[in-house]
């Protein structure tokens, strides 16, 4: 078979959330640019008005801004999305218990629960209109070559080869290809991984009572359930969104119940907070590792997003660090033009990785060390971790400095 070649500025490997938004930025911004976005999958994200997509993701503010940056917010609020006004989290092993509000920030919300194929398609459509952009479909990543560097100076372009035989160059790839990263194997990049031994359940459900735009989330020592509050269904009010993340062997157990059984199983589980569980959608459920690369950078190559780290979803904070590693990256890939430097320089690329790095290890930390606490099975760490909820809650100024951080705004 002939192999054709395609040149581009920059290849984006991945059109999800992050990919496609890192993708529509840089086509924005810097329209002097040639892009191409490769994805996996055959066809473009559809939305489903009809139905409620188990896959949700929390929107802090900070994300919500970049959104709205690019034109798109409106178009996706004008569909369906779901503020939360408040947020309570409990020890299911104890009475500790702590309440944020939007009120406390002077803001409306504390964020908002969107459908991922919403944010996807929206975004997918809008880098297909862009005339720098090629948007290229069902394109997997068989191999990547690097370039030879001599100090903070790179020659040649990268090579990227696709599974059907076609070859590219670029000056600079950015791999957004998820936790999984295909690219970020190929390029031989170290990383650090474990298996948290658990496995998360999502699904769509109804209540007896209505939810009041309020997150609610419990922690157990088999792990935590949240109940994401969703503005939609037959009953509006009374939707949630759940993550349910549990132990292999309870999280396979729940997924076997029939339809009953598991209403019943998660309205225990979550102290009838909600009053009964009326009804469910068809269960997902997928493995929790959590992943760091050692390095976000090589010659001609940086990772972002689930690329780069994956954490524990029990803060939902996924999806926002991703977003700010897109926000980083854009503005050194702009540094760098405005410094008439290579596209690939490392210099630049280790400017992004200095500039997530530290943000992206500390939250890694801090989640792990909420799943380790209330996983805990010891009573003086159980009277602790009440306690300290206890303490912060009655604590304004300081549930204010972690709202604010949450939402990724800075405090007034």
């Amino acid at each position: 078979m002939m192999k054709t070649s395609t040149d581009a500025d920059i290849v984006i490997v991945g059109a999800g959330l992050v990919g496609a938004l890192l993708g529509l930025q840089l086509a924005r911004q810097l329209p002097q640019l040639s892009l191409v976005v490769l994805e996996a999958a055959d066809a473009p994200t559809r939305f489903d008005a009809t139905r409620v997509d188990p896959r949700v993701v929390a929107l802090t503010e900070n994300s919500v801004a970049m959104l709205r940056a690019v034109g798109l917010w409106d178009r996706v609020a004008a569909q369906r999305v779901s503020p939360y006004t408040h947020m309570t989290v409990w020890d299911g092993e104890g009475t500790g218990r702590i309440e944020f509000d939007g009120a406390l920030v002077d803001r409306p919300q504390l964020g908002f629960i969107v459908e991922n194929s919403l944010l996807v398609s929206e975004l997918q459509q809008a880098l297909s209109y862009q005339p720098n952009v090629q948007l290229l479909m069902g394109e997997q990543v068989a191999e990547v070559q690097l370039p030879s560097v001599n100090g903070d100076d790179q020659f040649g372009a990268v090579q990227v080869g696709l599974a059907n035989g076609r070859q590219m160059t670029a000056a600079l790839v950015l791999a957004a290809d998820g936790g999984n990263s295909t690219v970020r194997a190929l390029a031989g990049m170290a990383v650090r991984e474990w298996d948290y031994q658990q496995q998360g359940i999502v699904t769509t459900i109804t209540t007896e009572r209505a939810h009041d735009q309020v997150a609610r989330q419990r922690f157990m020592k088999t792990g935590p359930l949240a109940l994401l509050p969703l503005t939609t269904g037959a009953t509006p009010g009374h939707q949630c969104s759940i993550v349910w993340s549990a132990d292999c062997a309870r999280a396979e157990a729940i997924m076997a119940l029939d339809d009953d059984a598991f209403c019943r199983a998660l309205t225990d589980a979550a102290e009838g907070c909600l009053g009964r569980v009326t009804a469910a959608d068809r269960r997902f459920s997928f493995p929790l590792w959590q992943r760091h690369a050692v390095d976000y950078c090589a010659p001609g190559l940086a990772l972002v997003g689930d690329a780069a780290h994956t954490i524990h979803p029990l803060a939902g904070q996924g999806v926002n660090i991703g977003l700010k590693d897109v926000a980083a990256l854009v503005t050194e890939i702009e540094r760098a033009l405005s410094r008439d430097l290579p596209l690939g320089c490392m210099a630049t690329l280790r400017r992004y990785q200095r500039a997530r790095k530290a943000d992206n290890l500390l939250t890694m930390a801090g989640m792990e060390g909420f799943k380790r606490l209330f996983g805990a099975d010891s009573h003086w760490l159980r009277w602790l971790r009440n306690e300290g909820l206890r303490q912060v809650d009655r604590q304004p100024l300081l549930k204010r400095a972690l709202i604010h951080h949450a939402m990724g705004v800075k405090a007034p």
